[in-house]
């Protein structure tokens, strides 16, 4: 494809020529190959303006870029490169985005097992409905790992464009606050996009929860109809984000579609649905009040695209949890162990109230913070546990380049009981709440969920939470 088309649309000033073809595009210079058009974007670790003499070397033809250079071949001078690597790349695959009808899922807890349900009452509907998420790709029977919970503009673009040649009809993607602050899906027209709830992460990222919220708010300006939990703190600003096709939820609120008469058990959840339509009993095999809300997110979602109330109840009975979302392992025990990506004060706070609801004995919550990431959520996490567990395990989780006992400092700061215990080795944290384990309790492995490593000092170790329980089991 000719550099002049690719960079139609952009924003630039011109160096050299633009009617050279260009055979792929890269903003790693590691990836650049002959023929490649190179975007050098600015990082937090690492500036791509710096690597492009690299680039160049591996063949780039052409490179785009924020300063005033002389690269010696084309350069394009942009204001903002992030936004340049979503416009080449969204027209070298050919706008496919625009081919495919895309639902956006957002928030801080609940995305993924919100589009793992939206994909499956489609998919039981008899369409086709690929998915971007934190735990996976899929596109039709192909299942790949995900690296990140949005990929960048680039990759996303990609992606699509293996999804619309595949026959792709409905993708169903997580959206991070990260994705959107950033450009990662700028240029994406949602066909319906729905917030899950707004909580305290990122902060390292975002500096305040406004900026988070107004992060998140950048998704109803790109969607054609929302979806809103008009219980949250931050509705309005969702609300006033969005165009006029809105369908707001709730469980407490007045709203368009909401959830009453709950009843919550180890099975599930089960209750009455208000709409427009009438009432119509909802059944989902996922317990917890949480578990309220994806599904409530999820009949909007498909609200929004036209799914019939009939339909959606049929897809939530015959949902599965997600892996790493309060995952039951079967380790034939006396006491259960179940794992979840818990890893925000309200996500601690959901999984073990969720628990709390159906446990017979005693909940021992085994959980640490990441390394790296906002440090005041830690000692609220610390607190979490130690109130609503019984016994609470600190531990390690991905310390990443901190130190991990410095993070757990952090976490003991909200701790002022004596029914918590600290070991810093994670394994050995687990193997100590299954020894004090008894009959009928319950163990919440939190933090890890789907994640089969832990990182520190930038490499990952394998560390599967499923495979050191049962390493544990028989070493008894």
């Amino acid at each position: 494809m000719k550099l002049s088309n690719l960079i139609s649309d952009i924003n630039k000033k011109i160096i050299g020529d633009t009617e050279i073809e260009i055979s792929g595009i890269a903003y790693d210079s590691r990836e650049v190959k002959q023929g490649y058009l190179f975007v050098a974007v600015k990082g937090f670790q690492v500036d791509g303006h710096k690597y492009i003499e690299s680039a160049i070397k591996n063949g780039a033809v052409a490179v785009i870029g924020e300063e005033e250079i002389s690269c010696g071949c084309t350069y394009i001078k942009t204001d903002n490169s992030r936004k340049a690597l979503a416009m080449v790349g969204a027209a070298f695959y050919g706008h496919p985005e625009r081919k495919l009808k895309i639902i956006g899922i957002t928030g801080t807890n609940g995305k993924t097992t919100t589009t793992y349900l939206v994909r499956q009452i489609l998919m039981l509907k008899g369409l086709r409905c690929d998915l971007i998420g934190t735990n996976q790709i899929i596109i039709g029977d192909e299942v790949t790992e995900s690296s990140r919970t949005t990929p960048e503009s680039l990759d996303l673009f990609e992606i699509f464009s293996k999804m619309e040649k595949r026959g792709g009809e409905y993708v169903v993607m997580e959206v991070s606050s990260h994705s959107l602050e950033l450009d990662r899906v700028y240029g994406v027209e949602f066909e319906t996009a729905v917030i899950t709830n707004i909580t305290q992460d990122h902060l390292d990222f975002h500096k305040t929860m406004e900026n988070y919220a107004l992060a998140k708010a950048k998704l109803f300006k790109m969607c054609r109809s929302a979806a809103i939990n008009a219980d949250d703190e931050y509705a309005n600003v969702m609300i006033e984000n969005a165009g006029e096709n809105v369908l707001t939820y709730s469980y407490e609120k007045p709203s368009d579609v909401r959830a009453q008469n709950l009843k919550m058990s180890e099975r599930g959840v089960i209750f009455d649905l208000f709409d427009k339509e009438g009432i119509h009993e909802m059944r989902l095999g996922i317990p917890g009040k949480f578990s309220v809300y994806n599904a409530l997110a999820a009949i909007c979602v498909c609200k929004n695209i036209g799914i019939s109330d009939t339909d959606i109840e049929k897809g939530l009975v015959l949902a599965k949890p997600v892996k790493g979302r309060i995952e039951v392992l079967h380790t034939n025990t006396p006491y259960t162990l179940i794992i979840d990506y818990a890893h925000t004060p309200d996500g601690l706070i959901n999984i073990i109230s969720a628990v709390r609801a159906f446990a017979k004995k005693r909940v021992i919550t085994v959980f640490g913070c990441g390394g790296n990431r906002d440090a005041t959520k830690r000692p609220k996490m610390g607190e979490i546990a130690e109130n609503l567990s019984d016994i609470a395990v600190v531990t390690s989780d991905n310390p990443r380049c901190e130190v991990p006992m410095d993070i757990i400092k952090d976490i003991l700061k909200g701790m002022k009981k004596d029914n918590h215990i600290v070991i810093e080795n994670r394994k050995e944290a687990i193997r100590k709440a299954m020894e004090i384990a008894e009959e009928d309790d319950i163990i919440i492995l939190a933090g890890k969920g789907h994640e089969t490593y832990q990182e520190i000092e930038h490499i990952k170790h394998d560390f599967d939470e499923r495979v050191v329980v049962k390493e544990i089991l028989a070493e008894r």
